[in-house]
């Protein structure tokens, strides 16, 4: 069993536990911490879009636009530049909202989900927060003169560059491919596989760390209003990081410095006291980021915190 690394304390008594496991490697690819199960595979979910962007460039993608780029990376939340940026990446390509695979969905973003409502429309494909990976998915068939009706089976060559380059990039061997929420294959690797891919993103050669510079250029194409990936990409010089379902989140700093983790529980709350943690052990200053807080009556009764001496391993 992986060990407690939140623990959520209400009156200064603990109330729930968060279990998981975190790696953290030092730009010569040495553990510097590793809480957990760090060499068991997960699916790395959404983590895993940065890896995929890789692949599609290589592949042949080209998308002289790098917030473009960004936004085959991202998990955005629905809001209405996210929404066009999507429709203008398929009408460049002679696509259009019905050719994506994703499913329909709401925005994340709660006021943009209100006012989608209000104009009494409903969920649909581009608001769905993989909408960015779908669209340079098919831009690369387009591209490439590869069919785009089945862009999504495992066999498919868009699917095939994509799961080259996250061998190649983790430096595992993949087994066969899940499901992802969004439709598109999915696999597992272990989260020190994953932090050194991440590792690998930051310092690649001019070419494929226009991914990374992509992604840090345009955090909020990433994610969006009130989102920790872009709140922390602008918070910290350099930094890369992305999350993904299921308490799966990865990161590098500039130097190559490179972080894994997954919630075993899949929650979301334990991930920002791990990720402003690590950073902040290691060094870096992280404003804006306080412990989220437990409510009592509309009034702070506690916080979601690092157990004491989870990181004392760091070194």
């Amino acid at each position: 069993m992986n060990p407690i690394l939140v623990e959520v304390r209400r009156g200064g008594v603990v109330e729930s536990v968060h279990r998981g496991s975190v790696v953290v490697l030092a730009p010569d690819g040495r553990v510097r911490l590793a809480v957990g199960e760090v060499d068991k595979p997960v699916f790395t979910r959404s983590c895993n879009k940065p890896l995929q962007a890789v692949g599609l460039l290589r592949a042949g993608l080209d998308l002289p636009d790098d917030a473009d780029l960004a936004m085959a990376c991202a998990s955005h939340s629905g809001e209405p530049d996210h929404v066009d940026r999507v429709i203008r990446i398929l009408a460049k390509h002679g696509l259009a909202e019905s050719d994506l695979g994703c499913p329909p969905d709401w925005p994340m973003h709660e006021d943009s989900r209100h006012r989608v409502i209000a104009a009494g429309g409903g969920p649909r494909a581009a608001a769905m927060n993989c909408s960015g990976k779908h669209a340079a998915m098919l831009a690369t068939c387009v591209q490439r003169g590869w069919d785009t009706g089945g862009y999504l089976a495992p066999g498919h060559p868009v699917q095939a560059a994509v799961a080259d380059a996250i061998a190649s990039l983790t430096g595992e061997a993949l087994g066969a491919p899940a499901v992802d929420g969004c439709g598109a294959p999915l696999f597992a690797v272990s989260l020190t596989a994953l932090a050194a891919a991440y590792a690998r993103l930051v310092t690649a050669s001019l070419g494929e760390r226009r991914v990374a510079d992509a992604m840090r250029a345009y955090p909020y194409l990433v994610g969006g209003t009130d989102r920790d990936d872009t709140d922390l990409m602008r918070a910290v010089p350099g930094l890369l990081v992305k999350g993904g379902a299921e308490g799966v989140h990865a990161l590098a700093l500039p130097d190559g410095t490179a972080l894994a983790m997954k919630i075993d529980d899949g929650a979301a709350r334990p991930r920002t006291p791990v990720l402003v943690g690590v950073l902040r052990a290691l060094g870096w200053a992280v404003p804006g980021f306080a412990e989220p807080v437990v409510l009592g009556g509309g009034a702070p009764v506690g916080a979601v915190r690092l157990v004491d001496g989870i990181l004392a391993g760091l070194i």
